[in-house]
């Protein structure tokens, strides 16, 4: 599966913006969808997941209440909602793919296919 990630930009601390991951293939409703962020300087981190239905879903604590995983397997679509953006949300935007038996994980080692990654700035 090829994933392209999109909606990155600048915005001002507050501010939203959602990022979209469109994905290639007609098996879009068997993979796992996660989003991660790379900062600049810093290692490339977990922000939240999404199991195959999208009725599981994870959030590492830095997003959880602002953040929004969802998916549209009829468009092979990934979402990610970002509200009340704050500057340390500064970072690369990257969507990946775990072709997945029904689990849904955290660990970036788990995703099999990852996409170019979008920039979100924010000012402050």
């Amino acid at each position: 599966v090829q994933l392209q990630a999109s909606g990155g930009g600048l915005v001002q601390a507050g501010g939203s913006l959602r990022l979209s991951c469109a994905a290639s293939g007609r098996t879009f409703n068997r993979y796992a969808m996660g989003w991660f962020r790379q900062a600049p300087g810093k290692e490339r981190e977990f922000v939240t997941s999404i199991s195959r239905t999208g009725g599981t879903t994870y959030y590492a604590d830095s997003v959880k209440g602002r953040f929004t995983i969802s998916r549209d397997n009829a468009k092979n679509t990934v979402y990610l909602q970002m509200n009340s953006l704050k500057p340390e949300d500064t970072a690369v935007y990257y969507c990946a793919a775990d072709y997945s038996y029904g689990y849904v994980y955290t660990q970036e080692a788990e995703y099999d296919y990852w996409g170019q990654g979008t920039l979100v700035t924010v000012s402050s």
